[in-house]
């Protein structure tokens, strides 16, 4: 046999990688289409309207004023005839003598409520949630929702009469046990508990709905698998309850990293006063003593963009270690 007239195997055919060709997009279709969806929820979008007219005369519109934070502002020339001096007022800021007071002091203060109010939150949440008696169960949600739609000033005025030196209802126990009366408010060691106390009375209430509502939606075939397995009751919130919310109580805790900087200004004006500056003042307080106060509004325009941007950072920060950590984050 001629070995020679034997033809050889052809090699397989090489195929090039290359990109897929994406497919082409009818735009003028996709058009249609979603004027077809608009059409449909009309309704929806009429509703959205009013909301979208309060962003931009209330949010957008405003931003328009920031460039006052550049300018050598006067009410006379306007925004735009003002002359422009730079990073001048930030420099001013960050070298003045009431810069680490204020930035050290927004920081404890907002420490304070992120490491006692905000797990508080998550503790009177599940504390509410396990809880069978439904008649009992609301009167308790209703009354530590109470607070949150109390009026700042009426909650400063019942902290300033409960905490009086002469007839505060705290003086008079103190008193009652032989001890001396405090000023509580005119002592700058005491403010911060005060804040935080009061916030927390307030506040979580009324937080905790977020993860009352995140526990509502945990499948309730988890717990009855972990009470064949023999889980107590704490452990099931430990192994089904926690892990079950963690996403929401991951974005809650990067939300309030966003305002860590922006501590109520408005309940810290009532209630503190120049002996307890030292402990008391914040970035949001000197901006408002600095701008309507004293009438410098370029340079307190200034002091919040710099706070608004520090905040932004923070977001931008735990955002991400919070992906690389629980694969949660905001985006």
């Amino acid at each position: 046999m001629n070995m020679s007239n034997i033809a050889a195997p052809a090699k397989p055919a090489k195929f090039k990688r290359g990109k897929k060709a994406k497919p082409k997009r009818d735009v003028k279709a996709y058009f249609i289409e979603l004027k077809k969806d608009i059409y449909r929820d009309r309704i929806l979008y009429y509703l959205l309207i009013p909301f979208l007219l309060w962003f931009l005369i209330f949010k957008y519109f405003p931003m328009w004023g920031i460039q006052i934070a550049f300018k050598d502002f006067s009410l006379f020339k306007g925004i735009a005839a003002s002359e422009w001096i730079g990073f001048e007022y930030f420099t001013e800021f960050i070298g003045s003598e009431y810069f680490m007071r204020v930035f050290t002091n927004t920081v404890i203060i907002s420490l304070y409520g992120l490491i006692i109010c905000f797990p508080a939150q998550i503790i009177l949440a599940i504390m509410i949630s396990e809880v069978t008696r439904q008649g009992f169960k609301k009167i308790v949600q209703t009354l530590t929702y109470l607070p949150h739609f109390v009026s700042v000033v009426v909650i400063a005025g019942i902290v300033t009469t409960f905490l009086a030196p002469e007839s505060g209802l705290i003086n008079l126990i103190l008193e009652k046990f032989g001890m001396e009366k405090i000023y509580f408010l005119t002592n700058p060691d005491y403010f911060r508990g005060i804040y935080t106390v009061m916030n927390l009375w307030k506040e979580t209430g009324f937080a905790s709905i977020v993860f009352i509502a995140a526990i509502a939606g945990i499948d309730t075939q988890l717990y009855e698998a972990a009470k064949m397995d023999g889980a107590s009751k704490f452990k099931q919130i430990m192994h089904v309850t926690l892990p079950g919310i963690l996403p929401t109580i991951v974005v809650m805790f990067i939300m309030k990293i966003g305002s860590l900087l922006s501590v109520g200004y408005e309940t810290i004006i009532l209630l503190y006063q120049p002996a307890t500056y030292e402990k008391a003042d914040v970035i949001s307080t000197y901006v408002y003593r600095s701008g309507l106060v004293d009438g410098r509004y370029d340079f307190a325009t200034a002091v919040g963009l710099f706070n608004s941007i520090v905040a932004l950072v923070l977001v931008i920060a735990a955002n991400k270690i919070s992906k690389k950590v629980t694969d949660a984050g905001l985006w």
